[in-house]
């Protein structure tokens, strides 16, 4: 990416929310997917330029287990796919990172592969970390069968019923990722050599291609194990089903540095969002467009009814959601259609729901507008750079903390409350962990993952140095207490990018990590949030996205590819009998064949 292609978006016009209101943690955790979020960008971009995905290779036994290499060729370049499937006795079965073996793993090859790079992959791919990873993978992968969806569907489709479609109701998925790699991690391509590649220059659209791609594998695997087991009966898995079938991910901490060391890309992401909100309020809406937004209410209620999770917080959050939305389609239904009806809606939302559901209306206003939201997707990424200004009066530094990060002046970090969590990196796989400061060791040893206290820190020194030398610049400062510039560095740079930094005390005991991994989750485009602890979370991605054989069947309609979002339970009787399954090797199957 260069300052061409990623220039910032010309947001002055536009009446964003204060970073005060957007950036605290509660709200970012109360986030859900939107227009912007990668998977759907993604899928957008797929049926825009009509990516094509062809199967080049399927060498699975009777069980299931083997190789499948899939193509996926776009106007821009080639790749290819490559899913290694093996056998995982039941102990070494975990979706902790610290694992060392998994159902499947894969990596996202650019370019073709040839039999010694497939040669090499499968030699190293189902090590993951372990292994020597080639140059040419930009994505690397591993995942875990959901065992009760997949058994039950292998053996619906192998006695040629559909399985049930409270399964994937219940979890959305038969495969959830326990890790996506990508940015040259153990080996693989660095993101750089994504900079100027038109497919996968957006952030994290690389990772959400790989992970398409195992869905596509995940289909085609369960029917081929139907196949195998009853050549006679077996059916294909309906495209209803198809359709509501997601990938799911399985994420933990490891996810919350990601947020605090990339402060510059996060205001991007939060900016383009808030500036998609902003167009919208500023539209002046139709009855149709009022009825579209009647539609996608509904839809959002119906979806949020049916997730299910064993969490009593999100249970609870999702069901007053639900309950608060009758209010919010009264309302939608009963407002005379003013000019500024959409801005009304907010505000009226702000003073009345809660702060999730608040963020739902956001995200279904976002939907109403595709012209006006979508070319600010390619405004997602930036250059990453903290430039530090040494000649700053210091006295200006200190005004400019006070005024902007005053969220971090107003924490108290030296109580028990205050200061309770501590950051830090297991000795196992580094993960990061956290620590109850005045109970376990290893505080001593502590991730800088808490901004707030840094920046109160630097702030007393400033004032400090500032009452000896009030002239003083930053670099005069510096000299004398450098420990201090990589804080100053931040806040300089931030100041500009005011969505960059979370206001929050990340210390504090009441501090919810769930809400730094919904904040990203979001993002990527992930929807029915199962936390199974405050700690680690399961989510669904790619539920109800276009299918490979939709991509490929070149549809003059392309407007279906978008309409996805809240995807609902499909409506067909469970068990219904269907015509048998063709052998998957035939040249009609889904998908394609080539050779």
């Amino acid at each position: 990416m260069n300052n061409r292609d990623w220039a910032l978006a010309p947001l002055a016009p536009l009446n964003l929310r204060p970073a005060d209101e957007v950036m605290r943690l509660e709200r970012l955790g109360s986030l859900h997917a939107c227009r912007l979020s990668f998977v759907r960008t993604l899928m957008r971009q797929m049926g825009r330029q009509r990516w094509q995905i062809s199967r080049v290779r399927f060498d699975l036994d009777e069980n299931g287990y083997g190789t499948a290499v899939y193509r996926l060729q776009t106007p821009y370049g080639r790749y290819h796919g490559v899913m290694f499937a093996q056998a995982l006795d039941e102990e070494s079965r975990s979706d902790r990172v610290i694992a060392e073996a998994w159902d499947v793993t894969f990596g996202l090859v650019e370019g073709d592969v040839d039999d010694s790079l497939l040669e090499q992959m499968a030699a190293n791919v189902p090590l993951q970390e372990a292994g020597r990873q080639h140059s040419q993978v930009l994505v690397l992968s591993r995942a875990n069968k959901s065992l009760r969806n997949f058994a039950h569907f292998v053996e619906a489709l192998a006695s040629g019923k559909q399985p049930g479609p409270q399964w994937l109701t219940r979890v959305g998925y038969l495969y959830r990722t326990t890790a996506v790699y990508g940015n040259g991690k153990f080996g693989i391509a660095d993101f750089a050599r994504l900079y100027d590649n038109p497919d996968f220059r957006r952030p994290f659209s690389a990772q959400m291609a790989g992970v398409y791609l195992l869905r596509h594998f995940s289909i085609e695997q369960v029917e081929h194990l139907a196949h195998c087991q009853s050549p006679e009966t077996a059916c294909e898995l309906a495209t209803e089903l198809r359709r509501y079938l997601g990938i799911g991910n399985s994420t933990g901490l490891g996810m919350a540095p990601f947020l605090i060391h990339h402060p510059q890309l996060i205001a991007q992401w939060v900016s383009q969002r808030e500036a998609a909100l902003a167009l919208a309020q500023r539209q002046v809406p139709s009855e149709e467009e009022r009825a579209r937004l009647i539609s996608l209410a509904r839809r959002a209620q119906q979806h949020l009814a049916e997730t299910e999770t064993e969490d009593a917080e999100q249970s609870e959050r999702n069901a007053d959601t639900v309950a608060a939305l009758p209010d919010v389609l009264n309302w939608i239904e009963s407002v005379p259609l003013d000019d500024d009806l959409w801005a009304q809606l907010v505000a009226w939302s702000e003073r009345t729901l809660s702060l999730e559901a608040q963020e739902l209306i956001n995200t279904l206003l976002i939907e109403l507008y595709p012209e006006q939201v979508d070319p600010l997707e390619e405004q997602m990424g930036v250059n990453e750079n903290l430039d530090l200004e040494p000649d700053m009066p210091l006295m200006r530094l200190r005004q400019l903390i006070e005024t902007h990060y005053g969220w971090a002046l107003a924490h108290d970090y030296e109580s028990h409350e205050g200061a309770y969590w501590f950051w830090y990196r297991s000795a196992e796989k580094e993960e990061p962990r956290l620590g109850v400061r005045h109970e376990e060791a290893g505080a001593e040893k502590e991730m800088p993952i808490a901004i707030g206290p840094r920046v109160a820190h630097s702030h007393a020194a400033i004032c400090a140095f500032l009452e000896e030398m009030p002239r003083a610049k930053v670099v005069d400062f510096l000299l004398a207490k450098p420990r201090h510039k990589e804080v100053i560095r931040r806040v300089q740079s931030l100041v500009k990018a005011t969505y960059g930094d979370i206001h929050a005390n990340l210390w504090h005991r009441d501090m919810k990590p769930m809400h730094l991994l919904r904040t990203k989750l979001a993002f990527f485009g992930a929807s029915r949030f199962d936390p199974k602890s405050d700690r680690w979370v399961r989510i669904t991605l790619f539920q109800g996205a276009p299918l490979v054989e939709e991509f490929n069947a070149e549809p003059e309609d392309l407007s279906h590819f978008d309409d996805w979002s809240f995807p609902l339970q499909p409506q067909f009787a469970q068990g219904s009998v269907q015509p048998a399954l063709r052998s998957p090797h035939h040249e009609a199957a889904r998908g394609g064949i080539s050779s």
